[in-house]
């Protein structure tokens, strides 16, 4: 089959460039930046291209599907996207692009492929950009009485509200950890005002400010749609992995600087370690929110456990992240491999389910 893929990569950043950003950012995040990550992972001390993917995982992408026997078409997701999809008119798209600029910037590429009639793996525009904005997410999900934290959202010091500290401020308009740093647990009227601050002069948009939920954290990968829909063996990220002196949050510091293959944190548990009636709940709270986000083929979601040991959705993230290397501790592959895929049946799995979907086959 002709098959595209359509992807954002990291670009090149000057180092002394990513650490004066890092500084501007968060002033803490300097201290925790060691050798280890300035020689071999300097692309993480900034976060401008977090949700983008490296050459290395796009490369192992292209020969998962090549392998298949499929026919490769690589079309970066820029400003040339649109003319090179319309002269190369693949069969079907395997979708990995983050986008550039906007709140929106994740329906890019999936309104092109609708505009010139390319099928493609993944969730549609509207459905993509619902969880890209993550207050009307929410106010979908509580529509439907799926469990999530209560919220509210500001960009300036009129912080009024009733919810109750600690809260959780983040973002409105990112993933990849982007933006969440140790700082984002706030305990009083004065940290939220400094981190509603920070987002905004940071990231140019407003933050989502939500109850701080202090239970267990579990990631949960979703394969499939329909009565196929299914959910991959749970993971469970262990907080108390965190280091010391740090909020029991899976942070960016966390995330990219601690967690490196050469260091890593034995922060995932797959199968979660959890009884089967949680593990139960936990499955039909993703498969309801994504039939009712009206997700389609993949999706991996961010659940926590609320004081009464409830599992709420945290995040959806229509366009999981596929590192190749299981030391890289890749939530998808990770959730696939214990389910008896590895990184490419994974993938193939992916794009299977458009193709049926689309009745390709």
């Amino acid at each position: 089959m002709k098959l595209g893929i359509t992807y954002n990569v990291k670009k090149e950043t000057e180092l002394e460039e990513s650490l004066e950003k890092v500084n501007k950012r968060n002033t803490e995040a300097r201290k925790y930046l060691d050798e280890n990550i300035i020689e071999k992972y300097s692309e993480r001390i900034d976060d401008t291209f977090a949700e983008w993917d490296s050459i290395e995982t796009i490369e192992a992408i292209k020969n998962a599907f090549e392998k298949a026997g499929h026919e490769i078409i690589l079309i970066e997701a820029d400003e040339n996207a649109f003319e090179t999809l319309r002269l190369t008119k693949p069969q079907i798209v395997f979708n990995v692009a983050e986008g550039k600029g906007g709140a929106s910037r994740e329906s890019q590429l999936p309104a092109i492929l609708e505009m010139l009639d390319i099928p493609y793996t993944g969730s549609d525009p509207v459905s993509i950009g619902i969880c890209h904005d993550k207050s009307r997410c929410k106010e979908i999900l509580s529509y439907y009485n799926i469990p999530n934290s209560k919220f509210f959202i500001s960009d300036n010091d009129e912080v009024n509200h009733n919810l109750s500290y600690p809260l959780f401020v983040k973002p409105l308009h990112e993933g990849s950890s982007k933006g969440i740093y140790n700082s984002s647990v706030v305990h009083n009227p004065d940290e939220l005002k400094k981190e509603i601050k920070r987002i905004k002069e940071c990231y140019d948009q407003p933050s989502l400010v939500e109850e701080y939920l202090d239970g267990k954290e579990f990631t949960v990968a979703l394969l499939g749609n329909g009565n196929d829909l299914k959910v991959l063996p749970i993971v469970e990220i262990n907080l108390d992995e965190v280091p010391n002196g740090f909020n029991k949050i899976y942070s960016y510091e966390v995330k990219w600087f601690f967690d490196t293959r050469e260091n890593k944190l034995d922060i995932f548990k797959c199968p979660a370690e959890i009884d089967s009636e949680l593990y139960k709940k936990i499955e039909e709270t993703c498969k309801d929110t994504f039939n009712v986000l009206r997700l389609k083929d993949w999706a991996r979601m961010d659940v926590r456990l609320d004081k009464n040991g409830i599992p709420n959705i945290i995040e959806i993230n229509p366009l999981p992240g596929i590192l190749p290397d299981p030391e890289d501790n890749s939530c998808f592959p990770k959730a696939a491999r214990e389910a008896g895929m590895n990184y490419d049946e994974c993938l193939n799995a992916v794009l299977n389910s458009a193709i049926k979907r689309y009745d390709l086959i």
